[in-house]
């Protein structure tokens, strides 16, 4: 009776040892400026890997940039133009890669804007692959870049002192459209025809593109992609970015203030299956 009591508490010690050891790692699993909370960055782990780690992720971005080279030569060898011609490309995941913030940002559990601001001040930002040699290739046949990204106006000196660092061509503010007022690129893609042709169009996201494709459904931004189909590879060049973009936000309804707990539903609810 004596040593089946003792076995008793023996295992009930180790269960309690083992349960408190668990505890102990999955509460230190995420930290938060010092305080314990359940990961809502989970869903983001595996887009930040394949584009950190995915040789086809560098694949598809040089297969991006050789493909714009290719279509900028069909323009300048073909086409007679009035105006100077133009590339136009976005920023964030287009030349330069973000990534390591998102990285940061899923360690300790925090999302955009948290930090954003001090990492665009860093100016560490890599140039995506490809990036550098396609827009220098261009300016080098007379073509010039212009950079049209949704950072905002205060982000414009970190902006460029990032790009300058990296070795991008014609990086002065004349040339770097931040965001103003609005979101939407038309007005400045706009501005910019007034005095070029624009030959390509270069961006991770529909919207870097046109305004045909802003606040629209998931749906509806397949519909608009097949309808433009012809397009793409020849005038508008996507980049891959699986990490973020309206994209996702249109699986909200484009309600991005909603709580993790709301958009973890949605997005498991918009998976499809058999």
């Amino acid at each position: 009776m004596k040593t089946t009591s003792m076995t008793f508490l023996r295992n009930a010690l180790i269960v309690i040892v083992a349960s408190g050891a668990f505890v102990l790692f999955v509460s230190s699993a995420v930290q938060t400026d010092g305080a314990s909370e359940v990961s809502t960055r989970e869903h983001m782990v595996m887009a930040v890997l394949w584009y950190q780690s995915a040789a086809e992720a560098r694949a598809l971005q040089y297969q991006a940039f050789n493909l714009a080279r290719l279509m900028l030569d069909n323009d300048l060898a073909q086409t007679t133009r009035e105006k100077k011609r133009a590339v136009v490309v976005d920023i964030d995941e287009t030349v330069l890669d973000n990534s390591p913030f998102e990285g940061r940002a899923i360690r300790i559990n925090r999302g955009y804007p948290y930090d954003w601001e001090r990492w665009i001040d860093l100016s560490q930002a890599e140039p995506i692959p490809g990036a550098v040699e396609f827009l220098q290739y261009a300016v080098s046949r007379g073509v010039d870049v212009f950079y049209v990204t949704n950072r905002k106006v205060r982000d414009k000196n970190g902006t460029i002192e990032n790009l300058k660092r990296k070795g991008f061509p014609q990086v002065e503010a004349s040339h770097v459209y931040v965001r103003t007022e609005e979101s939407s690129k038309e007005k400045r893609r706009m501005k910019i025809s007034e005095t070029h042709h624009i030959v390509l169009l270069m961006g991770d996201n529909l919207v870097d593109f046109s305004s045909v494709f802003e606040q629209k459904s998931v749906q509806e931004r397949n519909n608009e992609v097949d309808r433009l189909k012809q397009e793409f590879g020849k005038r508008f060049i996507v980049l891959p970015n699986p990490t973020y973009g309206d994209w996702e936000d249109a699986i909200y309804e484009y309600q991005t203030s909603l709580p993790d707990s709301v958009k973890n539903l949605k997005r498991k609810a918009a998976l499809r299956g058999f």
